[in-house]
């Protein structure tokens, strides 16, 4: 187990992106094209957030032109530039996967004060 752990722990970032279910979040990916590199700025709903350690995931919902567009982040990736949380979402699940059923206000997470 200590050899597992030390591998891993090279390619685990050192200020991991504190991110929870319910929040607003704006990530910051780099996208390579070709020889040129820019970074691209997805922003949603985070829904889920699974597995642990250099293999945890969140998964980022948004909305754009009516129709419900997922992605499915690594934490500990290197093309993740920077996750800006943008308002804190009040939710009782752990998973919100009821939300790709809604469309408009009954899509909306209550903000947390």
């Amino acid at each position: 187990m200590d050899l597992m752990k030390a591998l891993t722990s090279q390619y685990m970032k050192a200020e991991a992106p504190e991110v929870h279910v319910g929040d607003t979040v704006r990530v910051h990916v780099k996208i390579k094209e070709g020889s040129r590199e820019r970074v691209q700025v997805f922003e949603g709903t985070v829904i889920a957030k699974k597995h642990g350690g250099l293999e945890e995931t969140f998964t980022v919902r948004r909305i754009s032109y009516g129709v419900g567009c997922e992605k499915v982040f690594l934490v500990h990736s290197p093309s993740i530039v920077k996750v800006e949380t943008v308002r804190r979402g009040k939710v009782r699940r752990a998973k919100l996967y009821y939300l790709r059923d809604r469309m408009g206000k009954s899509a909306k997470v209550k903000e947390r004060v």
